[in-house]
């Protein structure tokens, strides 16, 4: 046995149990002594007496056992994982995705402290459900003065085409969600209220997976609460409140632009859910549909993470591009379940705060059990003119949204912070029109230990806390989302400005049985089938491969280029006829400039690395990254961890030449590595098919290009030698035929031979064999266009003879090449009003 200092103790007395604790004890103790609680602020580490709650003393007695350089190295590794399973946000106003910046600490809640705040937290749930089903019913709160009718009518949530729509799953509310933080006594307090689309289960999720990995004996011995039962709770609440024993469930995203889509593909993937954007949906016959390869596919429950407004560009925004066209009145037949409802947003005005205990009181008929954050309406003449005379003891907020109205910055307005002038313009604007402004009690956040530079330090935190509607009531994860501030004296935490997030461990007193979503064996039909395909997810996959396939072809061209520069006989006539042939495939490609062709050092690195051209290999596989992004939920960690790594690693710096050949060989080999984990990880449905699709149409093509510009009839032994090297051949050939380069035998390799995996012939084959595999949208029993033009250009190449091949019998099959990538493009991606259910289904969905 070894102590923290790494030396040998045998069996020796300091080897003893009581001996190996005392370094952790005292590692301990120093801690509490450098942890410095912010004065007249709760601190979930050091409680009031100053002396550490006893889940934190139970946690860091544990967590001090771990050597200093093993605490790095776990810290390391969790770092690594969250960089390589590309977990990502956007900060709200930005459009590149950050990596998500996880504490390396848990927050910790013991387990009766637990059961006091899902009580509070379920009974809210509760609350709001009946408010909802009477603000879109029957209308007696606010008929009967409950409720001000301006507190309603004041919200942009509040959506009038869905007043009397009956929830067809039964429920307003499926998933509900409070921001939460300690006061001062001790006692938890609401700070918002999420209605609308709650955002966070899949980033607790993932951090749960990040940190359990990292410190996983640990995890166990603390009898942490498994965040598995709530999410196998939710899912089987949304499936049973279709109306077919088995639905098909989607996840509505805004797409890749939104601030959480990381968190829609993880909840797809987990739950088992299809993710969809507006665009894949269309309404048809009082239903609403999924487009897919096989045409419209009916869509039972929709979890929505697109905001209301934006829902139905008929009945609601009309300028919206993310919903889908006559939805509500579907939802108005009993068509399709949404969790949540349209309009649920409205529960999120501050406005409605002040309401809660006697709303509470009303419909329960019991108090509220956790409060909020003290709240006047300023709508009210009393609570106006409390507000105008302490304002210095208030925050105003929005009284609707994040806004307050009159100020740029979202969050709240302290009028202590402004100058004469704009609280003199504040007072006139709450005087004015006060029904759009709240005052809030001033609060600071109560603070949490975080890891800084080997030492713990208090930091202010949001606790978002989830609710699940099931068919027993409401069931709270045993966790939530924690938002932790960079900043002390923070009232408010966002994902941004150098905040971080952190799981959350329920402690319990005891064992904690090990749950998964993945079902017993017994209860499961087995099945072969696969899913359905969105067209969209199609489209996306096609593309892919292509653009993977085109960053290939012009990384081999570079490397063609750069190595022949490297060449002593480089300015032999042939050879520089040779590059020039490939600049200038290079430049029709869109790899290098016209003033780059004139700068002949330059080129290489250009066509590698240029950020300003659209052929270069950087831009290429950029573009096939962002294609991969809206496909997450269907690509595997390994396959994603290559599309991310491969444009990081070739925009570093290269300074000649060698380096750059050297990148574009990596960059190839990583492509390689791709290629094998689509061919030996994804299953033969047509997804797989697809992505094989854009990859072989591509292919042919560019293979064909070689073919015309260096295997032309006028052709030389540098130009065939260098067309073998572009496709890959110079074994074959050698070891077919004992000779030099000839122009017959290397078209025939090339371009015909269907045994040949990088001729033009193979790749054809494989497209007439993936496309007949694909479902007819036609029940005629006749081929389709895509596969009648794959059949013409295959009987084209099976029928040629490699003596009698020209340019321009090669131009012909590269124009029918690039029809037949249109036509499947036609055929299998409509959008808009040409998506339709087939007339037969037949292969795959």
């Amino acid at each position: 046995m070894s102590d923290e200092t790494g030396q040998n103790q045998g069996s020796s007395p300091a080897a003893s149990p009581a001996n190996k604790a005392r370094p952790a004890q005292r590692r301990v103790a120093q801690w509490v002594r450098d942890y410095a609680p912010l004065p007249g602020i709760a601190d979930e580490f050091i409680a009031a007496d100053g002396s550490p709650r006893p889940v934190w003393g139970r946690f860091f007695e544990a967590f001090a056992g771990f050597a200093p350089a093993d605490i790095e190295r776990r810290f390391a590794s969790a770092d690594r994982h969250l960089r390589e399973a590309g977990i990502t946000y956007r900060a709200p106003g930005e459009s590149a995705e950050r990596p998500w910046p996880l504490s390396h600490l848990p927050l910790l809640i013991d387990e009766g402290d637990w059961q006091q705040l899902s009580a509070g937290i379920a009974q809210r749930a509760d609350l709001f459900e009946l408010v909802l089903r009477d603000l879109y019913g029957e209308g007696r709160l606010v008929a009967e003065g409950a409720i001000p009718a301006a507190v309603v009518a004041g919200s942009s949530e509040y959506l009038r085409p869905a007043c009397g729509i009956r929830p067809s799953g039964g429920r307003f509310l499926s998933l509900y969600a409070a921001d939460v933080g300690r006061g001062p006594d001790g006692r938890w307090w609401v700070l918002s209220d999420r209605t609308q689309a709650p955002s966070g289960t899949g980033y607790a999720l993932e951090n749960r997976l990040v940190l359990s990995r990292a410190f996983s004996s640990l995890y166990k011995s603390m009898n942490v609460e498994r965040v598995a039962p709530f999410f196998e709770a939710f899912r089987d609440a949304l499936r049973a409140s279709a109306d077919r024993d088995e639905p098909r469930i989607a996840v509505l995203s805004p797409g890749i632009f939104s601030e959480t889509y990381f968190e829609h593909a993880t909840l797809a993937r987990y739950l088992g859910f299809l993710l969809v954007e507006g665009d894949d949906l269309a309404v048809s016959g009082d239903r609403v549909h999924i487009r897919t390869v096989a045409g419209l596919k009916r869509v039972d429950v929709l979890l929505r993470r697109v905001d209301s407004n934006s829902l139905d560009p008929l009945e609601l925004d009309a300028a919206s591009r993310l919903g889908v066209p006559g939805l509500i009145d579907v939802l108005r037949k009993n068509g399709v379940v949404i969790a949540n409802m349209p309009g649920s947003g409205v529960l999120e005005a501050r406005a409605l705060l002040g309401f809660l205990p006697s709303l509470c009181e009303r419909l329960l008929g019991e108090p509220l059990k956790m409060p909020h954050i003290a709240t006047w309406w300023c709508g009210q003449k009393s609570a106006r003119e409390e507000v105008l005379d302490r304002l210095d003891q208030f925050a105003i907020e929005g009284a609707y949204g994040r806004a307050v109205p009159g100020f740029a910055d979202q969050g709240p307005v302290l009028a202590g912070d402004l100058s004469a002038p704009e609280r003199a313009r504040l007072k006139t604007l709450i005087s004015e029109r006060g029904i759009d402004y709240v005052g809030q009690e001033l609060v600071r956040l109560s603070t949490t230990p975080v890891w800084e530079q080997g030492r713990l330090t208090p930091r202010p935190f949001v606790l978002r806390v989830f609710a699940a509607a099931t068919p027993d009531g409401w069931m709270v994860m045993p966790g939530g989302f924690c938002r932790i501030a960079e900043r002390p004296d923070a009232r408010a935490v966002s994902m941004g400005d150098g905040a971080r997030a952190a799981d959350v461990w329920v402690v319990a007193d005891k064992a904690v049985e090990a749950r998964t979503l993945l079902p017993a064996s017994d209860t499961v039909r087995i099945r072969r089938i696969a899913g359905v395909l969105p067209s969209r997810a199609a489209d996306n996959l096609f593309w892919l491969g292509r653009y993977l396939e085109r960053a290939e072809a012009t990384l081999r061209l570079i490397r063609a280029l750069g190595t022949q520069q490297r060449d002593p006989g480089k300015n032999s006539p042939a050879t520089l006829n040779a590059a020039e042939r490939i600049q200038r495939l290079l430049f029709a490609w869109g790899a290098i400039s016209q003033t780059s062709r004139m700068q002949a050092p330059r080129i290489v690195v250009e066509a590698l690395q240029s950020e300003s051209q659209f052929g270069s290999a950087l831009s290429l596989l950029r573009s096939a990254q962002r294609t991969a992004t809206s496909l997450r939920e269907r690509l595997s960690p390994d396959a994603w961890q290559v599309i991310t790594e491969m444009p990081s690693r070739l925009a570093q710096e290269i300074e000649d030449d060698d380096g750059a050949v050297s990148a574009a060989e990596l960059a190839l080999r990583e492509l390689a590595s791709f290629a094998g984990l689509a061919q030996e990880n994804m299953n033969r449905a047509a997804g797989w098919r697809f992505l094989e699709i854009g990859h072989r149409v591509e292919r042919a093509i560019n293979t064909t290009r070689f073919a015309r510009q260096f295997g032309s009839d006028e052709a030389t032994p540098e130009d065939l030698d260098i067309l073998l090297t572009l496709v890959d051949c110079q074994i074959t050939y050698r070891s077919r035929y004992l000779l030099g380069p000839l122009l017959a035998p290397i078209r025939d390799l090339v371009l015909l031979d269907a045994y040949n995996p990088r001729s033009v012939a193979f790749q054809v084959e494989a497209l007439n064999e993936h496309i007949a595999s694909l479902p007819a949208l036609k029940g005629n029993g006749l081929m389709e266009r895509p596969q009648r033009l794959a059949v013409s250009v295959q009987a084209t190449l099976a029928t040629a003879q490699a003596e009698r091949l020209d340019t321009k019998t090669m131009f012909a099959v590269e124009q029918d090449l690039l029809t037949l990538a249109d036509a499947i493009g036609l055929h299998y991606f409509p959008h808009g009003p040409n998506a339709s259910r087939p007339e037969k289904l037949t292969g795959l969905a």
